[in-house]
């Protein structure tokens, strides 16, 4: 094993629904009822696009902080050296109903929803020849892709939740809600990515930080796999592959260097000197330039294998020395914090297909192989042999891949949960795979019963 506002309320999404107000300052004149949604707040084109605005917004605050937090700290890449215990209980798998960046996390994701709800429910009563031609629709087809994407990273990260579908207006519009299975909540995030792509314009051949079909395509390539459904999850991925708009790009580090935005990201969130992104800040050592708080930091193991030519190849750059530290060098901004979310890369599309190929009832091991090869051979890494592999050896090569490949990204804890390795590698039992539901909510919420997740 690694080293390793608690305010009660019913249900996240009540008094998370103006949060996004702040997030847009064309929105300040608006009056919010009761810290709620006005119902006539969306009723033009200008403040419809602002509240699709600020889903994006919020989307990007999330991906550029408490996702990688969640992703990074209970695996087995990066320890924690800070002092905040709810960072610490996470380094140690010692998840609690109150850890703060659990609960943020939960509400963080509630709050997308909510506005996405409204976004669904009021921007098609709007009547406004301001929309360009097709721009209401598309506006739509966002809103449920970022529904989609927060279902999907409550479900990964808590199994079946609550399904809310409708704007919170007051406590009677909460209604009953059950908590749903997580295959129900895994039917509603593909049921919100089929309405999105049918509401969705064409791509273009340059947009990577706005929400395209092919973004679409990608996230449901991730859900099949998750679901262990490899036919489908292949042909999402192949379709995506196949996007000319997109291909590896090479040397490894280019698609982390500014400007951005290359053809390996199939999603991207941008960030702005005004609406700054991810921040090096935790990850620099305290001395030197650029400075920071060194709380996260690489363990011995994955710098080894970073430096280890044949497996990280020139994925080493993930890792950079200053004096005798050795610390994380994804993120490289620290001021004014430029580094953009990287969502999803061409090179995840790969790794699913890879794994999709290998998991099939009749499994095709020769294309995993060369969907693997594809990835290790952009890094300058050894090639997996062609020849007599059986499925497992393929598979645990895959699983090892995106652990080097998306090393400081958002994926490793979640990817030793769902390939049944989290025991093993880290030691953390079944019962503690997933993070368990804010303690308020479950006391606050009847709907809930009382109950949590399995051992809290």
């Amino acid at each position: 094993m690694k080293a390793k506002l608690n305010i009660p309320f019913i249900r996240p999404l009540l008094f998370a629904s103006v949060i996004w107000l702040g997030s847009c300052e064309s929105f300040l004149d608006l009056k919010p009822t009761n810290s709620l949604l006005a119902t006539n707040a969306v009723y033009d084109a200008a403040t419809a696009r602002a509240l699709v605005n600020s889903a994006y917004t919020n989307l990007k605050g999330y991906s550029n902080s408490t996702a990688i937090t969640l992703g990074v700290l209970p695996a087995d890449n990066v320890f924690f050296a800070g002092s905040q215990s709810q960072n610490i209980e996470l380094d140690n798998n010692a998840f609690t109903v109150t850890n703060s960046a659990i609960v943020g996390a939960f509400r963080s994701n509630y709050t997308l929803i909510n506005i996405t709800n409204w976004a669904i429910s009021e921007i098609p009563k709007v009547r406004d020849e301001a929309f360009a031609a097709g721009e209401q629709s598309k506006l739509l087809g966002e809103a449920y892709f970022i529904r989609a994407f927060s279902y999907f990273t409550l479900a990964r990260s808590w199994g079946g939740v609550q399904l809310q579908l409708a704007p919170t207006t007051d406590l009677t519009s909460l209604g009953s809600i059950k908590r749903s299975t997580l295959e129900d909540t895994y039917k509603q995030v593909l049921s919100d990515l089929a309405k999105a792509e049918e509401l969705l314009p064409a791509d273009d051949n340059t947009t990577r930080n706005k929400i395209q079909r092919a973004t679409v395509r990608a996230v449901r390539a991730k859900v099949y796999l998750y679901t262990k459904q490899y036919q489908q999850a292949e042909a999402e991925a192949t379709a995506v592959i196949s996007n000319p708009k997109y291909e590896l790009v090479k040397p490894y580090s280019a698609f982390s260097q500014s400007p951005y935005l290359t053809k390996e990201s199939v999603f991207e969130l941008s960030a702005t000197t005004n609406n700054t992104g991810t921040s090096g800040s935790s990850w620099f050592p305290a001395s030197g330039t650029p400075r920071g708080s060194y709380e996260f930091r690489p363990t011995n193991e994955l710098i080894n294998l970073l430096n280890n030519a044949a497996k990280g190849g020139s994925r080493k750059v993930l890792i950079a020395t200053r004096g005798t530290d050795i610390y994380g060098n994804l993120y490289r901004t620290v001021s004014p914090n430029l580094d953009p979310a990287y969502v999803l890369r061409i090179a995840e599309l790969y790794l699913i297909r890879a794994e999709a190929r290998a998991g099939k009832a009749s499994p095709d091991l020769a294309g995993a192989i060369a969907d693997l090869n594809a990835v290790r051979g952009r890094a300058d890494a050894e090639l997996f042999a062609v020849g007599n592999a059986n499925k497992e050896a393929v598979l645990q090569a895959i699983w090892d891949e995106r652990r080097l490949e998306f090393a400081f990204e958002s994926d490793r804890w979640f990817d030793l949960v769902r390939s049944g390795q989290a025991e093993k590698v880290l030691g953390v039992e079944k019962n503690f795979w997933l993070f368990p539901i804010p303690q308020a909510d479950v006391l606050a919420d009847p709907d809930l019963g009382g109950e949590n997740n399995p051992g809290y």
